[in-house]
């Protein structure tokens, strides 16, 4: 994978997990284990209901790529088992998303996501653009967005999950920094495999199964919603120890509470390899 950086000058650190204040989306928890009822994508109009540029037409038939979303067209992460230079990136406003560099616009990236900003995975570059991993359906869905008007940032941390060991393991500059048997998806409602990312940080108003969900961009295979939100897979905690080290839940990873005390700390946008 070539991967060049954007230009330092609108580098900045990422947001960590812990960083984020409540979300008003986490009405219920998210995952295969809960979701929120409604999410409403920005309008495209003018506010003053005059007519639209054909940029904006565009923009208004390509749906925002969210956790809540389907983008079709969007190119499969050619590399589900690869790895990255921690290279993720924040649009300061909604970026269009396209096939390929220069190609069709495909979904708008908007710069906000479960309450809190969104930052993505560089997965490729090329030249001023940037291929990113999106969190939407499909699973594996990526596009690419222009490097210009993208915030840029490094995370030194990848998550890792092994779902017939069962086992979650934290790495910070490519060393474990913590190891843990976790929960995995059922037989009938498994964990998806592949490369995606930690996309927010809910605090649920109900902190007794865990006081903190991390939702990533991947979703269910087989459940296409699931407490009324979208399916999508999550990192949170179980007070219930019995169940870690067993393939249990609906897809999410259930971690004990000193993993999820750790994956608190990584940044938005960090790299999770989830592999059989």
């Amino acid at each position: 994978m070539a991967t060049t950086n954007a230009p330092a000058r609108r580098s900045r650190r990422a947001v960590t997990a812990a960083g984020l204040l409540p979300a008003a989306a986490a009405v219920l928890l998210l995952g295969g284990c809960g979701g929120t009822s409604a999410h409403g994508t920005a309008s495209t109009g003018r506010p003053d209901g005059g007519g639209r540029t054909a940029a904006e037409a565009g923009a208004a038939k390509v749906p925002d790529a969210t956790t809540f979303s389907t983008v079709p067209g969007a190119p499969k992460d050619a590399a589900p088992d690869g790895a990255t230079d921690g290279l993720v990136v924040h649009p300061t406003e909604a970026a269009p998303v396209l096939d390929r560099p220069g190609g069709r616009r495909i979904a708008t990236l908007p710069a906000t996501e479960l309450g809190g900003p969104t930052w993505v995975p560089v997965v490729e570059s090329s030249g001023g653009w940037r291929r990113v991993l999106l969190p939407s359906r499909p699973n594996q869905a990526s596009g690419w967005v222009s490097g210009a008007g993208l915030r840029t940032a490094h995370t030194s941390y990848t998550v890792r999950v092994e779902l017939g060991k069962r086992r979650l393991t934290l790495l910070k500059s490519g060393r474990a920094a913590g190891r843990w048997k976790v929960a995995v998806g059922g037989a009938k409602t498994p964990t998806p495999t592949g490369r995606t990312f930690v996309l927010a940080s809910i605090v649920p108003p109900d902190k007794r199964q865990s006081p903190i969900v991390l939702p990533l961009g991947t979703h269910s295979a087989t459940l296409d919603t699931f407490g009324g939100g979208p399916g999508t897979v999550a990192l949170h905690g179980w007070p219930d120890a019995s169940v870690f080290g067993k393939a249990v839940t609906h897809g999410c990873v259930r971690v004990p509470a000193d993993a999820l005390k750790a994956l608190s700390r990584v940044p938005l946008g960090s790299l999770v390899s989830i592999s059989a």
